[in-house]
């Protein structure tokens, strides 16, 4: 298993037993429309399989892990220094470096390695856009946090290989997958409450017309003959409700990325799969992987 470079609120590491778990036993391709921190995919190590997030900087980054040689994006880390006033100044360079139209490599290999300086060392490692998509997030207070992450970048860099990524709409998948596939869906949340936002992350968002639009995506896979697995906030079940094939379960996770220290700890979550209960790996097998 190979552990996430970043730090990436809603991550699914506390999840995994339950999210691989559900997956089938035996599938072709993985895709994973909503990557993010990349938790589950980078446990799961595919081969080949694609992934996505409308992040274009997280995107870049997984880009440059996959493409370049993990040792220039090492070196690039080492030249970052841990302090206050440094980190204001990275901040300032990372969004001035997003508003370039065409970047050339070193461009995109100094963007890339801003992005885990700045989360492995802004505050709580939230990862923040402001409605101009500027990172706003301030520095946190840490002894001494490890930016570089060298072995992480080299194992990344190897389960990358052979991935196709993608920076735009989740919907990309339905051209992607085939029958025998698998995808795990893992969108924006839906807020449990008139206080909670889950789009922040980016400026765009991610609203319930979305969430709409992803429950008919499902709908479809499952026609195509493709397995799908995708985690959501309770509210999200009842559009499943009709769907026929599917099912949900509810699961407790653990949420220690949070601005408000008072919502972090134990929350509900739901897993929505049409993969048969016979299927799964949680029925079939005598652990979880």
């Amino acid at each position: 298993m190979v552990e996430p470079i970043l730090k990436w609120a809603g991550g699914k590491r506390q999840l995994l037993p339950e999210i691989t778990g559900r997956f089938p036993v035996e599938f072709e391709r993985y895709h994973e429309p909503f990557v993010g921190g990349g938790a589950v995919y980078f446990h799961l190590e595919p081969e080949g399989g694609s992934i996505n997030d409308l992040n274009d900087r997280l995107v870049t980054l997984y880009e440059v892990i996959r493409d370049r040689d993990p040792e220039a994006l090492i070196a690039e880390n080492r030249s970052h220094e841990h302090d206050e006033e440094y980190y204001y100044d990275a901040r300032d360079e990372f969004n001035e470096l997003h508003e370039l139209d065409d970047k050339t490599a070193d461009e995109r290999l100094r963007e890339a390695s801003l992005f885990v300086y700045l989360n492995r060392t802004c505050f709580n490692g939230l990862y923040r856009e402001n409605n101009s998509g500027e990172f706003n997030v301030p520095v946190g207070r840490y002894a001494n946090p490890d930016w570089v992450q060298a072995d992480r970048i080299r194992a990344l860099h190897d389960v990358l290989r052979d991935t196709a990524i993608h920076n735009g709409d989740f919907e990309y998948v339905r051209e992607e997958a085939s029958e025998g596939d698998l995808v795990y869906f893992d969108p924006p949340y839906e807020p449990v409450s008139t206080t909670a936002d889950f789009t922040d992350y980016h400026a765009e968002g991610f609203d319930r017309d979305d969430q709409r639009r992803l429950r008919d995506l499902a709908v479809d896979l499952d026609a195509m003959g493709v397995s799908v697995v995708l985690s959501n906030s309770p509210p999200v079940a009842e559009l499943y409700e009709d769907a026929e094939g599917f099912t949900v379960h509810v699961v407790e996770a653990t949420r220690a990325i949070n601005s408000d220290a008072d919502n972090r700890g134990e929350v509900a979550e739901v897993l929505i799969t049409n993969v048969p209960e016979a299927r799964q790996r949680r029925t079939t097998l005598s652990t979880f992987e």
